[in-house]
């Protein structure tokens, strides 16, 4: 069998702030005050161009998560041959319905302090959404088609020094451009790094630690340069600011300097223990300083092999991984890093150990938060090759990008510890044929030269295909998207000697909701545009959990998951695309706003092997459904449970192999719907009772509860607190069904953002201060502002108790 072995990497990260001088260089994170117009001008124009009755906008800015929502904004007819279609149907809302199409400019004034001659001025964009034309002083200075690719521009020829600089930048999306919402507008951040023209080029450090004991760890840095007579100065630290070694060098191999560091003692990076380190690199020309770069890293191995499948620090680790698109629900595609450590911190919860960005380079914020907080991650870059899967999408530019697009991901991101695989595209159609396979190949190649220290991987789903052509032969981790009934055979044909689960699952649920009967569903539709929540429903193409974890459970070859998905996203409302209102999926884990689904339990009770799971479901209001038959699941870590009605005894379920469900499942089938209590108590392995949960039929809507994920935030303008909302009776429990219209205010030192209850066919729009709870659910979203003080959230709806609570900014 062909054995892989891939060693470690590290972390590269410019934290972003207003203004950061680091030693000879000045990084200057462009956020506030741009001007922002949807719609064109004349390139001559934008010169002198007169601004000022533009809308102001801070950077990162998603114009199009404003909505509003319209069906006719992405209606299209088309088969969709990701989804089995055999003809083209009209399809709605699988952008998002929100108005993302488009021309819109950006424009700022900035001055440029530190600039002069002699110095070297780059302009970083992390992300434009899309087809990006930058203008710096009336000038073209370039341009970057994907809305995804990390880009910089030189911009010293064109910069005035001592003087107001204008930036311009025209973005455009098409039509036909997307199978899911893309976001609209500068969606990530952007940077003026200016630096000596004796410096680090950008993006040019790689470092690694390709020997690692318990005693010493070789750390290798290369970092390419540019100038002559260079040494560079280097020391390691922690993260506490603790010296572990230094180092100088000038030993140059072309342009760049190479040299290994021996680290002492190293604590290595895992999800169980995120350690990380930096190297303060300093460059010297002779004696005189003339730049610095902090870099952030971790001490890590990691390999892949026929015998052991996928190891970490030596360790066999299974991936249980969720997929994640990058929008942000309620707020849209603008990154935001409080909103993107809610995400992470509820995953962590669930037992999740990896994230796949599908199908989209990451954000840098994502990447440095699954560091910090320990997350394996495959990054990847296409969802489109040559061939188009929509009409206007990447493969129009693939020829002549798609080279620079993987170059620019791979050297930003290389240094991230948290990566551990490479995707270099998801289900491309060029999967058939011999095309095909090269096009593979001369992806790989470029991912391996621009860093040999991690395979590459490919999200399949022409199983069949990929084994008759080669294309799963030739791919460093053969990554299957569903087809769980061509796992044995795949595994049989394919060289590589174990598979990934690179798209699992796809099972779609709406938070709170129940049909019945209950049965397993393919593609169900019903009348309410809702799916149901005791996870049977499934795709044309997918499955339910279970079958996966049989898989994970009792294959050694097959090396983990990554779910679709770990959050629902904007656009793609299978199986409602043909069947209006419905503008958002139904395959998260968590809803929209991110409030957990039944299923999260589901794949808590089997990941999170730290902390007890006992969740029970449906809820139990069902007026006018007395005496009708009314399954109750309880999703469990236990391995047995009774249920109780009332007091009486539904008997006893212990999971077994019988089938996928009962395995992983407490199940009783039978259960006869009266209002009341039921209770669930769980038994350990000796038989005794370890744990209840109960569920009470409720009331009349009477009162409001108010939960913050966090009642402290920074207040720098940007932090949010997640405010869970939830209608109550009288005594306090949760009214499942009900759908009260809540109204909220924010007073003090911050602002009501956006709202958020889950509901795919709402229209309601985020940014409203009014919004309907969702199965007697919603989550409002609180922003600092940029002063210390008080911030009070009011939610208020007529005929219930109102309430309050306070989030501080400090």
């Amino acid at each position: 069998m062909k054995r892989i072995i891939f060693a470690l990497l590290c972390v590269l990260a410019f934290i972003g702030v207003e203004a950061q001088t680091n030693g000879e260089r000045t990084i200057i994170t462009l956020e506030d005050n741009w001007k922002f117009s949807k719609g064109d001008i004349a390139e001559a124009q934008q010169v002198d161009f007169n601004d000022r009755k533009w809308e102001t906008v801070t950077v990162p800015h998603d114009w199009a998560i404003y909505g509003p929502f319209d069906k006719e904004i992405d209606k299209q007819t088309v088969r969709i041959t990701q989804n089995m279609e055999k003809k083209a149907t009209e399809k709605y809302g699988r952008t998002g319905a929100l108005p993302h199409i488009g021309t819109a400019w950006y424009r700022k004034t900035f001055t440029a302090p530190a600039y002069k001659k002699g110095k070297e001025a780059l302009l970083v964009f992390d992300g434009a959404m899309s087809q990006a034309q930058v203008y710096v002083n009336g000038q073209r200075v370039g341009e970057r088609p994907y809305g995804y690719s990390y880009f910089y521009f030189n911009i010293s020829e064109y910069l005035k020094e001592g003087e107001e600089n204008t930036l311009a930048v025209r973005l455009h999306n098409d039509p036909y451009s997307s199978r899911w919402y893309p976001g609209a507008g500068i969606y990530r951040k952007v940077q003026l790094i200016v630096k000596d023209e004796v410096s680090f080029k950008q993006w040019g450090t790689f470092i690694t630690t390709p020997y690692i004991t318990n005693d010493v760890a070789k750390v290798n840095v290369k970092s390419a340069v540019q100038g002559d007579n260079l040494s560079i100065e280097t020391e390691i630290v922690d993260a506490r600011g603790k010296i572990w070694a230094t180092k100088k060098s000038s030993e140059r191999y072309g342009n760049e300097i190479e040299f290994d560091v021996a680290l002492p003692k190293p604590s290595l990076w895992s999800p169980e223990a995120p350690n990380l380190y930096y190297a303060n690199l300093k460059l010297y020309q002779g004696d005189e300083l003339k730049d610095v770069q902090r870099i952030q890293f971790g001490v890590r191995t990691i390999k892949y092999s026929a015998e052991k499948g996928f190891e970490l620090n030596g360790k066999v680790t299974k991936f249980k991984g969720v997929c994640l698109h990058h929008d942000l629900g309620p707020i849209g595609a603008a990154i935001n890093v409080s909103a993107l450590r809610r995400q992470l911190v509820i995953l962590k919860d669930m037992g999740c150990n990896a994230i796949r960005s599908a199908h989209n380079m990451p954000s840098m914020e994502q990447l440095e938060l699954c560091d910090e907080m320990g997350f394996l991650f495959l990054a990847e870059s296409f969802d489109e090759w040559a061939k188009p899967k929509v009409e206007n999408g990447y493969n129009r530019f693939f020829d002549e990008w798609a080279e620079a697009d993987v170059v620019n991901l791979v050297r930003a991101t290389r240094n991230h510890p948290c990566i551990v695989m490479w995707s270099s595209g998801n289900e491309v159609p060029d999967q058939h044929g011999s095309i095909g396979v090269k096009r593979a190949k001369w992806l790989q190649d470029i991912f391996h030269r621009e860093d040999p220290t991690r395979p590459v991987t490919v999200g399949m789903d022409q199983v069949k295909a990929v084994m008759e052509s080669g294309f799963g032969s030739i791919t460093d981790v053969p990554g299957l998207n569903y087809r769980v009934h061509l796992y044995e055979e795949a595994y049989d044909k394919f060289p590589q000697g174990f598979l990934l689960g690179s798209e699992t699952a796809s099972t779609i649920s709406s938070r709170g909701v129940y049909k019945f009967p209950l049965e397993f569903t393919n593609m169900k539709r019903y009348k309410d545009g809702q799916c149901c929540s005791y996870d049977f429903g499934r795709c044309n193409w997918s499955n339910v959990p279970d079958d996966d974890f049989v898989l994970q459970d009792d294959k050694d070859w097959v090396i983990g998951e990554f779910v679709w998905t770990g959050f629902d996203y904007l656009g793609e409302p299978t199986p409602y695309d043909r069947q209006w209102p419905s503008r958002s999926s139904y395959f998260g884990i968590c809803d929209l706003g991110g409030l957990p689904k039944d299923r999260f339990y589901l794949y808590r009770s089997r990941w999170n092997t730290e902390d007890e799971t006992l969740h029970l479901l449906p809820h139990w209001n069902w007026e006018g459904r007395e005496g009708e038959t009314t399954p109750v699941f309880a999703y469990t870590s236990y391995d047995s449970a009774e249920l109780f009605v009332n007091g009486k005894s539904q008997g006893i379920r212990k999971k077994n192999k019988e089938s996928n469900q009962t395995r992983y499942r407490l199940m009783w089938m039978d259960v006869k719907y009266e209002p009341g209590t039921i209770k669930v108590v769980a038994y350990d392995e000796n038989g005794k009772a370890a744990a209840e949960k109960e569920i009470n039929t409720a009331g009349k809507p009477h009162q409001i509860r108010l939960s913050a994920d966090r009642e402290t935030i920074k207040a720098d303008g940007k932090e949010l607190s997640y405010v869970t909302v939830s209608v109550l009776d009288k005594d306090g429990n949760l009214c499942p069904t009900a759908n009260s219209q809540l109204n909220f205010k924010v007073k003090g030192a911050g602002s009501y953002r956006a709202a958020c209850n889950g509901d795919a066919t709402s229209l309601e729009l985020f940014h409203n201060p009014s919004m309907k709870a969702f199965s007697g659910q919603l989550v409002v979203l609180v922003q600092a502002g940029t002063k210390p003080g008080d911030i009070t959230l009011e939610v208020s709806c007529k005929g219930l108790i109102k309430n309050s609570c306070q989030i501080v900014a400090e």
